[in-house]
C-alpha cells in the first residue's frame, strides 16, 4: 500500500456547513456505517481499511501539527523531503510485494508463511541496498539533504527504509488474510509511538527528531503486527485452505506489477523533492502538508481497491459486480470528503501554523479535487491486477508519473506550488476521462480466465 509521511486532520476544522453541504456528508457517513457493519466482506474489509487511513490521518495530522510547533519550517521541509525519499526507496526495495501478497496470499494455503517470510527477506535486502545507494548520490541528487550522510542520520535512514518496506508488506498480508482490524490497530500503535518520540526529540533539541521518531515507531509497530500475523493469522489461514496451490508464473506478474508501481510511487514522492529544488525548503513544507491532507482521499480509494482484489481472487465471477460497487461507494465517500476540504482548506492548514494557509489553500483544493478522477484510474488498475492482465495497469501508472512530474516541473516557475496542484488535477482528469468513456473495455467484461485465478 501507498502512504505519505503523515496524514490530515479530520472533523476538527472547516467552515460551518449549510444544509445542502451537510447532506452529502451525512449520506457518506451512512454509507460508511453500512459498509462497516455489512456481512459482505468486500465492503466491510474495504471500509475497515478506509477507517485505518482516517485514524492514521487524524493522528498523522497531530504529528505534523506538533512538528510545526516544535521545529522550524526549514526542518519540517527538509524532514518531509527526506521521508518522501525514504518512502520512494522503500517502494523500490519492497518490489511491490505488498500488492503481490494481496493478490496471491488468499490462495496460497499451506505456502502462506513461506510466501510472507520470503517477501520480507527479499524486500529488506533490496531496500537496504537502495537506501545506501541513495546516500552516496545525495550530493548530486538532493544536496539539501546532505545532513543524512552524518553517521546517526545515515544509519537511521537506512534502517527505517528497510523497516518501512516490511511495514507496508505486513499491511498487505493482513489485508489478504481478511484481518483489516489489525491494520487499524498497528497503524494506531505506529502513530502514537511516533508522536511520543517526536516529543522526546524536541525535548532533547535533536534537529533530526522527526526522522528518529519515524524509525523508532516502525520498530514497535513491526513487532506488534507480526506477532499477530505470524502466530495467529497465517496458521489459521493455512489450516483452512491446506490444499491450495501456489500461484502460476508469479515472477512475471510481480515484475510487471512492480514496474508499474515504481512510476506511481515516483509521482507521489518526487514532487516534494522537485518543489524543494525549485522553490526551497519552506515552500516544500507548504506543499508537503497540503499533500498530506489530500492524500487520505487517495488512500480511501486504494483501500477499497485492495479489498476488491482480495474478494476477486476468492470469487472471480463477481469481479464486475464488485468493481461497480467499489466505484459507487468511493464516489460517495470521496465526494463528501472533497467538499469538506475545498470549503475548509484555509482553516485546516491554519492548524499547521502561520503561512501554511496563505501559501497552500488553493493547492489543497486542487489536490482534493484530483482525488475524484483518481477513483476511476485506481479502479482500472485494481481490476487489471485482479485479472492478471497488467498491460493497462502498467501503462496508466507510467502515464500518471510522466504527466504529474512533467506538468509540475513546467508549472512551478509560473504558478509556484499551486502549479503542483494543477498538475495533479490535470493528469488525473486526462487519464480518467477516456477510462470512464471506455469502461466497457476494462470493467464490463467477463471474469478472469479460470486458469489464472490463483
Amino acid at each position: 500500500m501507498y502512504a505519505t509521511p503523515g496524514a490530515p486532520p479530520t472533523g476538527r476544522s472547516g467552515p460551518r456547513r449549510s444544509a445542502p453541504a451537510a447532506r452529502p456528508l451525512a449520506a457518506a457517513v451512512r454509507a460508511g456505517a453500512r459498509g462497516l457493519f455489512s456481512r459482505d466482506p468486500l465492503l466491510r474489509n474495504g471500509h475497515l481499511l478506509a477507517v485505518s487511513s482516517l485514524v492514521n490521518a487524524a493522528l498523522g495530522a497531530l504529528f505534523w501539527v506538533l512538528a510545526t510547533r516544535w521545529y522550524d519550517d526549514a526542518a519540517v521541509g527538509l524532514s518531509y523531503s527526506a521521508l518522501s525519499a525514504m518512502l520512494l526507496l522503500a517502494s523500490i526495495g519492497q518490489l511491490n510485494l505488498s500488492d503481490f501478497l494481496i493478490r496471491f496470499a488468499p490462495s496460497a494455503g499451506r505456502h502462506t508463511r513461506r510466501m510472507v517470510l520470503t517477501c520480507y527477506g527479499v524486500s529488506a535486502v533490496a531496500s537496504t541496498a537502495a537506501a545506501g545507494a541513495f546516500l552516496l548520490l545525495v550530493p548530486r541528487a538532493a544536496p539539501d539533504l546532505g545532513f543524512l550522510r552524518s553517521p546517526l542520520p545515515a544509519l537511521c535512514f537506512v534502517l527505517a527504509t528497510a523497516a518501512y518496506a516490511v511495514f507496508v508488506m505486513q499491511d498487505g498480508a493482513l489485508t489478504a488474510l481478511r484481518r483489516p482490524g489489525w491494520v487499524v490497530a498497528e497503524n494506531i500503535v505506529f502513530a502514537v509511538v511516533k508522536i511520543l518520540l517526536l516529543g522526546l526529540g524536541a525535548l532533547l533539541a535533536l534537529a533530526t527528531g522527526i526522522l528518529l521518531s519515524w524509525a523508532g515507531a516502525l520498530v514497535v509497530a513491526l513487532l506488534v503486527a507480526n506477532v499477530v500475523l505470524l502466530r495467529h493469522a497465517v496458521p489459521r489461514h493455512e489450516r483452512t485452505s491446506p490444499d491450495a496451490r501456489p500461484p502460476a508464473r508469479p515472477v512475471r506478474y510481480a515484475a510487471a506489477d512492480y514496474a508499474g508501481s515504481l512510476f506511481r510511487m515516483a509521482a507521489y514522492t518526487l514532487v516534494p523533492l522537485i518543489v524543494l529544488n525549485h522553490l526551497g525548503p519552506e515552500q516544500s513544507a507548504y506543499y508537503s502538508l497540503a499533500w498530506v491532507v489530500a492524500y487520505v482521499l487517495y488512500l480511501v480509494t486504494r483501500n477499497l481497491g485492495s479489498s476488491l482484489v482480495v474478494e476477486a481472487v476468492r470469487s472471480p465471477e463477481r469481479l464486475v459486480e464488485h468493481g461497480r460497487r467499489v466505484m459507487r461507494h468511493s464516489a460517495l465517500l470521496l465526494g463528501a470528503g472533497v467538499a469538506v476540504l475545498v470549503a475548509g482548506a484555509p482553516l485546516i492548514l491554519d492548524l499547521f501554523g502561520e503561512g501554511y494557509s496563505d501559501s497552500g489553500a488553493d493547492l489543497l483544493r486542487l489536490l482534493a479535487l484530483s482525488a475524484l478522477p483518481n477513483i476511476v484510474v485506481s479502479l482500472a488498475i485494481d481490476v487489471s491486477r485482479a485479472r492478471r492482465r497488467l498491460r493497462l495497469a502498467v501503462g496508466l501508472q507510467v502515464a500518471l508519473c510522466v504527466l504529474v512530474l512533467g506538468l509540475t516541473t513546467a508549472l512551478l516557475p509560473v504558478m509556484g506550488i499551486t502549479g503542483a496542484g494543477v498538475a495533479w488535477l490535470a493528469a488525473e482528469c486526462l487519464l480518467a476521462l477516456p477510462l470512464l468513456l471506455g469502461r466497457a473495455r476494462w470493467l464490463a467484461t467477463g471474469p478472469a480466465d479460470p486458469r489464472e485465478a490463483s
